[in-house]
């Protein structure tokens, strides 16, 4: 009785057990699909991120300059720069703003995204980025949340918001454990714009340029 009652039995179980197995193989391939899907938002992500850790093996190779022109495309094809600095100033005071100054800070912003990149990711001691999840926020804007694990276990967690711009997802702010850096942006450089003016803001990128290229020469 024992005995036929297990071969009844065994159809259910070979079916709960092929559930399982397509219920696990049907995640790992959502996985598999956020990361490799050249139109999500994780994608302009792991573009970037994939980016910066080649750019650390080949750092001092470059030097400061090479890794600026590496990281030029890979900053420009991965961050909505203008909405950015739009954002960080605030309506106001960017209509303020001539179309020529406008442009300057456009491109005097970038510069200084750019910079700062290759100043701060130029050594590479074992680091990796680990995706945690992609989420969706209100007004069809995306958040990526990742870590970087340094060489030494240590970890430090890099958000990502997103929003599409012509079918590109496109970075328009970052999170660095939980602290916005648009928002420090914004303080700072609304600040100087009232009180001193357009063309204070701008000397004051220039100087941040100068010293992240300064950095990397003082630390060789």
């Amino acid at each position: 009785m024992k005995a036929k009652l297990k071969t009844k039995n065994l159809p259910w179980i070979l079916v709960l057990v092929g559930i399982m197995m397509l219920f696990s193989f049907s995640i790992a391939s959502a996985a598999d699909t956020d990361e490799s899907e050249p139109n999500s938002a994780h994608a302009a992500v792991y573009d970037l991120q994939q980016s910066l850790i080649q750019v650390m093996r080949e750092g001092e190779q470059l030097g400061f300059s090479g890794r600026v022109e590496f990281l030029s495309p890979v900053v420009n094809r991965t961050h909505d720069i203008e909405l950015i600095i739009k954002t960080i100033l605030g309506a106001t005071l960017w209509h303020e703003l001539d179309p020529e100054q406008q442009n300057l800070i456009i491109e005097t912003f970038r510069q200084l995204s750019i910079a700062t990149y290759a100043g701060q990711f130029k050594q590479y001691g074992g680091e990796q980025f680990k995706f945690i999840e992609q989420r969706d926020l209100p007004r069809e804007q995306k958040l990526v949340r990742s870590q970087l694990i340094k060489g030494d276990g240590g970890t430090v967690n890099f958000d990502y918001v997103l929003h599409k711009l012509e079918e590109q997802w496109l970075i328009i702010n970052i999170l660095f454990d939980g602290v916005s850096d648009l928002a420090i942006k914004r303080s700072e450089y609304r600040s100087i714009m009232q009180r001193e003016g357009f063309q204070s803001l701008i000397d004051m990128l220039k100087i941040k340029i100068t010293e992240a290229e300064d950095g990397e020469e003082s630390s060789q």
